[in-house]
């Protein structure tokens, strides 16, 4: 058996916990402090000293004023009391140690100290009977439990189903943005939380608690909140920090406030890219829905737009411009399954057709026009666009032009009140 006890911050006991839930399932907190059993993980993680250089190494939680380990858990606990006192490791373990360091010695630790009677082997040494008979048979249960004896069993911890976390504010915050020094320590034990369950968030919400009932003899709202949105499942908590502290920066507070609350509202399950053998070039940056969701927060959510895959005949119709948060969760066919013949269309599309002269009945642009290939004929919209002032119908066509290469053009049939076909630029192949 392999134990390990930890002290972490009084303050951060829950976060520890659910960090070291990536290690093992059989965590728990026993007075006060974090303990593990990695009998069973031990191979996993390649060996205790491989788990420990990153089961006390966290990524944003407080470093632990002490650890130890044992063969057994009582034994692990007694090593870290001594650790945290100044105390040498005594030359015999368990025999040699203090008396205590036992937790179920305690209330007889004065009468067990007059008799001369100060370690765990002098304990152990005293008649069985006697030492149930005075002080009760838990103390030996405990003393067997520290030797192997018997099994040890602890209220392990579960990780909640959703991270709902109030701390007290050290000081009453009068701006948003004083918010957020707190709000990094909650977003420390959300990392924790959501790595423990492979979790990624998709929406949290801040809430801050007003100080004031009343100001300027107006009833507050006594509480005041924040909702946060990101594109994809995320564990990134320097993308949540960017995004918390540009709301924060466009969030006034109505009055002072003295708690922070922070809750996930929906969560998804989060895969890690896996790591490669072979040498990979190391991306830089933020990803692209980052940069979305951090201009959105800065500017305005209806103030950046994503371009958003439409279902049309018509190439200029096949996108729209929507506000990113709007696009976020929808599901949207890939532009193969909406256009199979897009990997043709050119890169670049006009906002506006622009119309061709045309020369001996052949369109020309800064000079003559080759058209090249069969032309591809669409006809729409139909009567699902009421907006349309008449059907498009269309035969699209290559061209090659001298001075500005491929072109892509479309001649317009004749239709009623128009007795010839007419010409127009649409694309440009870069």
């Amino acid at each position: 058996m392999c134990w390990v006890a930890l002290s972490p911050p009084e303050d951060h006991v829950t976060p520890w916990c659910w960090h070291a839930l990536q290690f093992t399932p059989r965590v728990a907190v026993e007075q006060g402090f974090v303990l593990l059993d990695v009998s069973a993980s031990l191979r996993l993680w390649g060996g205790l000293r491989a788990l420990l250089l990153r089961l006390l190494q966290p990524q944003g939680l407080p470093a632990c004023a002490a650890w130890a380990r044992a063969g057994t858990a009582p034994v692990a606990l007694a090593l870290l009391r001594l650790k945290l006192a100044g105390q040498p490791r005594p030359g015999q373990v368990p025999d040699g140690l203090p008396l205590d360091t036992l937790a179920a010695a305690w209330p007889a630790l004065a009468v067990l100290e007059r008799t001369g009677c100060r370690s765990w082997g002098q304990l152990r040494a005293l008649p069985r009977a006697g030492v149930a008979r005075r002080f009760g048979a838990a103390l030996l249960e405990a003393l067997d439990q520290a030797y192997g004896l018997r099994p040890t069993s602890y209220p392990w911890c579960r990780l909640p189903p959703v991270f709902d976390q109030n701390v007290e504010l050290p000081a009453t915050a009068t701006a948003a943005s004083e918010l957020l020094w707190t709000g990094q320590r909650l977003l420390a034990a959300l990392h924790a939380w959501l790595r423990a369950g492979q979790r990624g968030v998709l929406a949290m919400e801040l809430q801050w608690t007003h100080d004031l009932r009343r100001l300027d003899g107006r009833t507050l709202a006594r509480q005041g909140l924040l909702t946060v949105r990101t594109a994809q499942p995320t564990q990134d908590m320097a993308h949540l920090r960017r995004l918390l502290a540009e709301h924060l920066e466009r969030t006034p507070l109505a009055a002072p406030a003295n708690h922070l609350r922070l809750r996930t509202l929906e969560t998804a399950a989060y895969a890690p890219l896996s790591t490669s053998l072979l040498p990979e070039e190391h991306k830089r940056g933020e990803r692209l829905h980052e940069l979305v969701e951090r201009l959105g927060a800065r500017l305005g959510v209806d103030r950046v737009l994503v371009p958003q895959l439409v279902a049309d005949h018509r190439p200029e119709c096949m996108q729209r411009w929507v506000p990113a948060q709007a696009s976020q969760g929808a599901s949207t066919p890939p532009a193969q399954a909406l256009a199979p013949d897009a990997a043709l269309y050119p890169a670049w599309l006009l906002r506006e057709p622009l119309p061709l002269a045309m020369e001996d009945g052949q369109p020309v642009f800064h000079g003559p026009l080759r058209l090249l290939a069969r032309p591809r004929r669409v006809d729409g919209p139909g009567w699902w666009d009421l907006a349309a002032p008449q059907p498009a119908v269309r035969d699209y066509r290559l061209a090659l032009s001298a001075q500005l290469g491929l072109l892509w053009l479309y001649c317009e049939r004749p239709h009623s009140g128009q007795p010839d076909p007419r010409w127009f630029l649409q694309g440009v192949y870069a």
